[in-house]
């Protein structure tokens, strides 16, 4: 029995060894850091997607065409031409005009979008630079930041891109990816749908082309002013478009909604949207229509010569 139990100790002080000595040392040698988000799984297909694939392709799924959302600065650097541009800065509102609170302080919730995004940031990006060779000012949201919601910084930025664009001559693109309002703001936060109106009709009465973009998603009071009121209205496909969502329409109504409603292809078939334009083609699409539209004969002039009417003649 003693020599039993001898064994069993030995056996027991084998496996500590090997368990709390060699694992550790063989774990160090063979232990590489990996971040967790190497992989990014689609919701559209569910296929799992490496994260160097995926942004090459612009954060588009390559299975089944998908688009992710993208921050503000990414957007800026995908629109402008060689991802160049001057960053404007917002104009400075009060940060908390009504000391509102739910389950956490209405600054706090400031403070830790702008840890995210940098100090001043808010749900809105302002830059300017060239898009097709043509000045612009791009307004891009950024739904990270409290789900791009529309406040007083939101609606004084605007207004400034507005002033920007007519100072220097330059089109204004508005991509809006909102969930509406900001509650925090209350009543002030409702007052900036009439001022980014207003905004948007200082652009086009100085003769300046206004294009919106609309992107997943542009809902509530933001689809309720600034952003319905393009002179062209683009959208990425499969965003999310429209005011209240479709399960409060469907319980007022009590009615099924069609397939694909608020869906930018389906606002597409219905008159609402001018063009779904797939991300990677975004850049090409707005350098082509700010052409068109601030010099068209320089545009006139890339076009294929049409025939003339005496070639058309048959013999």
């Amino acid at each position: 029995m003693g020599d039993a139990g001898g064994n069993d100790d030995g056996l027991d002080a084998a496996v500590n060894w090997l368990t709390n000595y060699v694992l550790p040392k063989i774990r160090a040698l063979t232990r590489r850091d990996v971040p967790d988000n190497l992989w990014k799984k689609c919701p559209g297909c569910e296929q799992m997607l490496f994260h160097r694939e995926l942004a090459a392709s612009l954060e588009v799924c390559r299975h089944c065409g998908h688009h992710f959302r993208i921050g503000g600065e990414a957007r800026l650097k995908m629109l402008f031409d060689g991802g160049a541009f001057d960053k404007l800065e917002l104009p400075k509102v009060s940060a908390d005009p009504l000391r509102f609170r739910d389950r956490k302080r209405y600054s706090e919730r400031l403070r830790e979008g702008q840890a995210a995004l940098g100090p001043g940031s808010d749900a809105l990006v302002l830059a300017e630079g060239r898009i097709g060779g043509t000045a612009a000012v791009v307004a891009a949201f950024d739904f990270a930041f409290m789900g791009g919601s529309m406040g007083m910084a939101v609606g004084e930025g605007l207004v400034a891109a507005a002033r920007r664009a007519v100072e220097h001559e330059a089109a204004l693109i508005v991509v809006p990816a909102s969930g509406g309002a900001r509650m925090q703001e209350g009543i002030l936060s409702l007052m900036q749908m009439p001022r980014t109106v207003i905004a948007a009709d200082m652009v086009k009465e100085a003769g300046l082309p206004y294009i919106v973009l609309l992107t997943d998603p542009t809902t509530g009071g933001v689809s309720a002013s600034f952003a319905m009121l393009g002179d062209i209205t683009l959208a990425e496909p499969g965003a999310i478009i429209g005011f209240a969502g479709a399960r409060v329409i469907e319980e007022t109504i009590r009615e099924k909604l069609p397939e694909r409603f608020q869906r930018a292809e389906y606002l597409l078939e219905h008159g609402i949207v001018d063009q779904v334009v797939p991300r990677g083609e975004l850049h090409a699409t707005l350098g082509c229509i700010l052409a068109l539209l601030r010099e068209p004969y320089r545009a006139q002039a890339t076009l294929p010569a049409l025939p003339s009417p005496a070639a058309q003649q048959p013999e």
